[in-house]
């Protein structure tokens, strides 16, 4: 499932409860379009471009093949308590964060790693899978407290400061 949101006008749209939130796997940032991308996107919905043909890459069979393929991506266990010191460590700065990730961000966070090292074309994870996908896995099931908020901090910069502390 995707969901967007605009977060400078929330008219119509509202922040999801961290319950739900919780249930995405990953919170990607998509900046603005380059210059030619965006002429690209004005010629395609004002009607100058010709249709897009969408093609299908994947069929359902084939997705939840894959699926099955990643949860059987070798972890080694060093990796795998990382991974759960990681989250874990969300709950343990009240300096910093008010309310951390649930276990669920683990899962999330050893499969999305799965995920990244078989996208690499490898068949075991690494410590740079887990640093990558952290940032992704982690950024809307954390809520920052005040002080870090007043500091300009972002959920981003929680992430990288966890990282840097759990080896």
């Amino acid at each position: 499932m995707l969901a967007t949101q605009n977060p400078i006008e929330q008219e119509g749209t509202y922040p999801l409860p961290e319950a739900q939130a919780d249930r995405f796997l990953l919170k990607i940032k998509v900046g603005y379009p380059s210059y030619e991308e965006e002429v690209q996107i004005v010629d395609r919905f004002a009607g100058t471009a010709p249709e897009v043909k969408l093609r299908v890459l994947f069929s359902k069979a084939s997705l939840m093949n894959l699926q099955a393929v990643v949860r059987q991506v070798p972890i080694a266990n060093d990796l795998k308590h990382r991974i759960v010191k990681i989250v874990a460590e969300t709950r343990k700065r009240p300096n910093l964060i008010e309310y951390g990730a649930s276990p669920r961000a683990s899962i999330g966070l050893v499969l999305a790693a799965k995920a990244r090292a078989i996208a690499s074309g490898r068949n075991y994870v690494s410590n740079e899978d887990i640093n990558t996908m952290a940032y992704p896995v982690l950024r809307h099931r954390l809520i920052l407290n005040f002080e870090a908020e007043r500091k300009g901090m972002a959920t981003d910069d929680a992430v990288k400061e966890i990282l840097a502390s759990v080896k």
